[in-house]
């Protein structure tokens, strides 16, 4: 393998890299959302309520996810990233095959658990990566890419796990998409190469940080901590409205496991990418202009997204919810890449992967670790009041986050200049 010292990426080979990453992110949300398609086979096999659901697919996965996130994402700020990436998707791959062999909660509970932990080692180290290959200015666009893997893992899971799990059972879904990220990990470890750090930055600041001082560093700046909580609260309805949809169509809509599938596979997987990729092109293209678009996108997002949530919630015909699902996704997504992009922003190339999993840590255990679990507990709760319709209400309650995601966005469009502005000029 060629040492980083002299190694000087060629532009096909950046987009290469970029491609394969693309794909490790993929099979994590493969992974990660497997368990919302096949929600209810499962819950009906296993005798399980929506709060254990929400539990499975939100809590137990958050916590371990971002408890290790930090010491990973630390050892990866020194260490070679690519190498991190690979044994983690070797380790959440094979904890998502073995899911399938669960006999009870517990199992299923633990199983979880060991994908959340082997995913720990995955975003954290790519974000570095991507932000080492492309300057700042491309940074957003390189990153919207790379999140597309989320839409693409979903599209895939939702289609390919839905056919599989109606036509074998919720078990071979699991084994069938588990075993192939294992092989895709050897792709990843043969065929990337460790990027020099700070490769295409002005400013070499490569003085070792701690994690202590790290989080001193990005909770002094404005921009950051109104951006995290910002994306907070996005996630916290987006998780918790997307983990329970499949359950929403098939409550209240009558709508198969194999049409759901379909359904979900296009309107959240193709809308919700869509929607990560102009998040990431739209304001690098206008940050010439000015740079707060980088905030500016995500408001107009959260407040389109408000709209399009009452046609799929309310309405009782199939293809207005549909529609509205594909439309919300759009605009709820909006918030991804520039999020990641601005967090790298602010800080110097040797701290990235270790502020990667602070912003991953605050989005998640707010927003994946308690979207979902609250969600559960409302409908569980809400259910002998208003029986198969508790899940709409569930989502009501919860989408008072939109208001506030916009206003906590403002208040970071009102910094960032001035905060970025230091980081250029050393």
């Amino acid at each position: 393998m060629p040492t980083t010292t002299d190694f000087q990426p060629t532009p096909s080979y950046r987009r290469y890299v970029l491609f394969i990453l693309t794909g490790v992110y993929t099979f994590n949300f493969i992974d990660r959302q497997i368990l919302v398609i096949l929600a209810e086979p499962i819950k009906a096999d296993l005798d399980l309520s929506d709060t254990q659901m929400g539990l499975l697919t939100g809590l137990a996965f958050a916590f371990f996810y971002v408890l290790l996130g930090i010491p990973i994402a630390r050892y990866a700020d020194k260490a070679n990233r690519k190498n991190i990436i690979a044994v983690s998707l070797t380790l959440w791959s094979g904890m998502t095959a073995l899911s399938g062999l669960s006999q009870n909660y517990l199992h299923l509970l633990l199983a979880r658990i060991g994908v959340g932990i082997g995913e720990a080692g995955g975003s954290p180290p790519a974000h570095a990566i991507i932000s080492d290959y492309y300057p700042p200015k491309k940074r957003a666009t390189a990153i919207s890419i790379y999140t597309l893997g989320v839409y693409i893992g979903i599209f895939l899971g939702f289609l390919i796990g839905g056919l599989i799990g109606e036509a074998y059972g919720w078990r071979i879904a699991l084994f069938s998409l588990g075993i192939p990220g294992i092989l895709y990990a050897l792709v990843v470890y043969f065929t990337v190469k460790e990027p020099i750090r700070g490769l295409n930055d002005k400013v070499q600041d490569m003085q070792e940080r701690s994690f202590w001082e790290v989080v001193r560093i990005l909770f002094s700046k404005k921009t950051f901590v109104f951006t995290a909580f910002a994306a907070s609260m996005q996630i916290f309805s987006n998780y918790g409205i997307g983990n329970f949809l499949p359950s929403f169509l098939s409550r209240i809509h009558e709508v198969s496991l194999a049409n759901i599938s379909i359904i979900l596979s296009i309107a959240v997987g193709v809308g919700g990418g869509l929607g990560t990729f102009l998040g990431g092109y739209i304001p690098d293209k206008l940050q010439h202009k000015d740079i707060r678009w980088y905030l500016w996108l995500p408001i107009i997002g959260a407040g389109f997204n408000l709209i399009s949530f009452s046609f799929f919630c309310f309405s009782d015909n199939l293809n207005t919810v549909i529609a509205g699902i594909f439309l919300g996704n759009i605009a709820i997504t909006l918030y991804a890449a520039p999020s990641i992009a601005i967090a790298h922003n602010l800080v110097s190339a040797k701290m990235r992967a270790l502020t990667s999993a602070v912003l991953i840590l605050i989005m998640n255990i707010i927003g994946l670790g308690f979207g979902p679990l609250t969600v559960g507990l409302l409908s569980d709760y809400l259910e002998p009041t208003y029986g198969i319709e508790s899940l709409r209400y569930a989502f009501t309650i919860i989408y008072i986050t939109g208001p506030i995601t916009m206003f906590l966005y403002y208040m970071a469009s009102r910094s960032y200049p001035k905060e970025v502005n230091l980081i250029d000029n050393g």
